[in-house]
């Protein structure tokens, strides 16, 4: 016997439709929490945290365009006091994760974008020339990075070289500014004994 597939009904919401609502929820819920539980999670809960807070500073400060978050600056701070290896790639791997946000904005509304005649163009410049430009702008504490992570969930750009190119480039950011955290301030201890 042959079963025939039942036809959706015509009031049921496509994939996008949900995922773009999914995503907003998502963003406030994130939003609305920073705001209400912002006096209970201090600079200082996070170092306690050793390597995890790191970590986590640098995955909510890379997930939220909205609540800016200077996690670079974190990641220098705490270089000083953990291994500045150790820190560097614990924030690259945070920052990292937390622009998946980004490229999933894109994704949710790439059938709307399909429609813009820029669309083609950018689909074919990613198809390049992607993982240079993603792991380039991950490279620079810009937010620009944003845009190229929303780029890359608009044209499809495959998931797995989009984490590979972001995350090898803010693991060397991050590692950088632990290691300028880790000399710099060693550098000055040793510059104020010196007077």
């Amino acid at each position: 016997m042959e079963t025939k597939p039942v036809p959706s009904p015509a009031h049921a919401l496509p994939r996008r439709a949900l995922l773009r609502i999914g995503i907003f929820l998502i963003i406030a819920a994130v939003a609305i929490a920073a705001l209400v539980l912002r006096d209970e999670f201090s600079v200082a809960w996070f170092q306690t945290l050793g390597y995890a807070g790191v970590f986590l500073m640098a995955l909510i400060g890379s997930s939220t365009v909205l609540l800016p978050i200077p996690h670079l600056a974190f990641t220098f701070t705490m270089g000083a006091v953990l291994n500045p290896w150790g820190a560097g790639l614990s924030a690259g791997f945070g920052d990292a994760l937390g622009e998946v946000t980004g490229y999933v904005a894109g994704y949710a509304v790439e059938d709307i974008a399909e429609q813009h005649s820029l669309y083609a163009r950018l689909k074919g410049y990613m198809a390049r020339n992607g993982d240079l430009t993603i792991f380039v702008l991950s490279l620079f504490p810009i937010p620009f990075f944003d845009l190229a992570a929303m780029a890359g969930g608009l044209v499809g750009y495959p998931l797995w070289r989009f984490m590979i190119a972001t995350w090898l480039g803010k693991t060397i950011k991050a590692t950088i500014a632990a290691w300028a955290g880790h000399q710099g301030i060693e550098w000055v201890a040793q510059l104020l004994r010196i007077s």
